[in-house]
């Protein structure tokens, strides 16, 4: 399981800032944030096995974030790549066009995942849940999603951390103390059992072969700027450092 927070039109100048730890299989190849598309330019994390992205930014500010949702069944190796979808969806300008493109695919090609776009005048989630894509259009605020519902309190990590992460929308606005209230955050290794498994579920995992992978902190200004800083490895021991964005067009 994945975890992203977003805060919508909550800090001053900064429209929509972005915390998200990738969970994944360790031995799974992923390459830190590169050049995956020309035109338009979208630049984000790369998995090297399916050759798509879990989290990326394109030329016209619009930033795509997929995180795994949680099924029944298990997932069917034969269905596209969901990373795939997310690289797709990034060859538009805007989240209502993107939202659109995801809306109109077959869900039975993909497993079931959620979907975050979002940019600097809105965002969205489209989730693959119950045999059909459907979306969720974020209000102001501030937001978690993992692998249920956007803010759905049945997850533990939502109803542990919610207001952890709400908490910071009052505190912080200087970017630096963001950046360093965000990752301690996403650092936490206070553990709730699922009770849906029974195993461990917090924010910043380790459980073996699989765990947190990756983080990103990203920054979308009101003047079009954006800023990605990048743990190649679980936050709580890897510290951030800027990453490749795409020079953004308008």
């Amino acid at each position: 399981m994945c975890t992203l927070a977003i805060y919508l039109r909550v800090f001053p100048h900064y429209p929509v800032v972005i915390a998200a730890n990738r969970d994944e299989v360790l031995a799974r190849p992923a390459a830190a944030p590169t050049r995956l598309s020309e035109r338009p330019v979208v630049v984000g994390g790369q998995d090297l096995k399916a050759g798509g992205t879990w989290l990326a930014i394109n030329e016209f500010g619009l930033i795509a974030g997929l995180l795994n949702r949680r099924s029944d069944q298990p997932p069917d190796p034969q269905r596209r790549s969901r990373g795939l979808l997310c690289l797709d969806a990034l060859r538009y300008r805007t989240v209502d066009d993107a939202v659109r493109f995801v809306a109109a695919q077959d869900p039975e090609h993909y497993n079931p995942f959620n979907l975050l776009l979002a940019s600097r005048h809105g965002a969205a989630v489209a989730h693959n849940r119950h045999g059909r894509i459907d979306t969720t259009t974020l209000t102001r605020g501030a937001h978690l999603l993992t692998n249920l519902d956007v803010d759905d309190f049945e997850c533990p990590r939502i109803s542990r951390s919610f207001s952890r992460f709400a908490a910071l929308a009052s505190e912080a606005a200087d970017p630096r103390l963001m950046r360093q209230r965000l990752a301690a955050l996403l650092s936490d290794h206070s553990t709730q059992l699922d009770p849906r498994t029974g195993r461990p579920n917090s924010l910043c995992l380790h459980l073996g072969d699989y765990g947190t992978r990756e983080s990103s902190l990203i920054f979308l200004s009101d003047d079009g700027r954006v800023e990605h800083y990048f743990a190649p490895g679980p936050p709580c021991t890897t510290p951030y450092a800027p990453a490749d964005v795409p020079r953004l067009t308008r």
